[in-house]
């Protein structure tokens, strides 16, 4: 008798283990499950990256000073707006070239995560890629020999001798302040003639006119507010919009710490936002 009960009791305990086995096994399932969805979710909101743990962003490398090679590296503006933004997401920075002509394709077909080379926000544009806040204002901009001091708007300009770009929207600016205008066939032409009085003033990109003042030590100035503003963003895919989103934090991080101005000063002597 006390050998039948020694029996069923070992049965019972078999039965026991057998199903808190099962459910524990259940049990890891579940959790295991339940784990993989939260990951899924998690990647559902994560950055699309070309490459992992890497921010690869792309310009034409042919724009000095914003992106260009030097010594075989790429280097310029964009190129330290970049290397930093990535750095301040946890992310490692590579920074790669694509001809212009063909820069968003390049973007959609994932050659790259962003395009930080100096695009102009333009509805067109904005159809096919999303942008992220401004990171420099351009535009066009009076430019006056740095001894001129009776040019200081654009209301001053009626009469004057203004040089432009020959075939260039600049000429349709300055027509509607006088006749007397030149037409060059670079800017940097007629940035030249305002030293020597040559002309009163010239209307161009400020961020020629600029670009002359620091690489040919042009002595030459900008006036008054721009006569059309061209803000300038950085590009990333359709839907990609935890990338725009840490992109956009960053960059706003970088402006009110003071990095940006840094950077800013480093090519322009300026603060190019502004």
């Amino acid at each position: 008798m006390k050998r039948l009960t020694s029996i069923l009791m070992t049965c019972a305990l078999l039965c026991f283990l057998v199903l808190t086995g099962c459910n524990s096994s259940q049990g890891a399932k579940e959790t295991a499950s339940n784990q993989s969805t939260g990951e899924n979710k998690a990647q559902g909101t994560k950055m699309k990256l070309v490459e992992e743990g890497t921010l690869v962003f792309a310009s034409s490398g042919l724009y000095k000073p914003f992106n260009f090679k030097k010594d075989g590296q790429l280097t310029g503006f964009d190129v330290d707006i970049g290397n930093e933004l990535a750095k301040r997401m946890g992310l490692k920075p590579k920074a790669v070239t694509n001809p212009w002509e063909t820069i968003i394709q390049g973007l959609k077909g994932n050659k790259y995560d962003a395009i930080i080379g100096s695009m102009s926000i333009t509805p067109e544009r904005a159809a096919q890629v999303d942008f992220t806040d401004p990171y420099y204002i351009s535009g066009a901009q009076i430019f006056v020999a740095e001894s001129n001091n009776t040019i200081k708007s654009k209301e001053d300009l009626k009469d004057k001798v203004i040089g432009v770009v020959q075939s260039s929207t600049f000429k349709v600016l300055a027509e509607k302040y006088t006749k007397k205008i030149k037409s060059f066939p670079s800017d940097v032409y007629a940035l030249q003639d305002l030293p020597p009085g040559r002309l009163d003033a010239v209307i161009t990109d400020k961020m020629v006119g600029i670009n002359a003042m620091n690489e040919q030590h042009l002595k030459i100035k900008p006036v008054g507010e721009l006569l059309y503003e061209d803000k300038i963003g950085m590009a990333v895919n359709k839907g990609n919009t935890e990338l725009l989103k840490q992109m956009n934090k960053a960059l706003a991080d970088m402006i009110a710490d003071g990095t940006y101005e840094k950077i800013s000063m480093k090519w322009f002597n300026r603060n190019i936002l502004k």
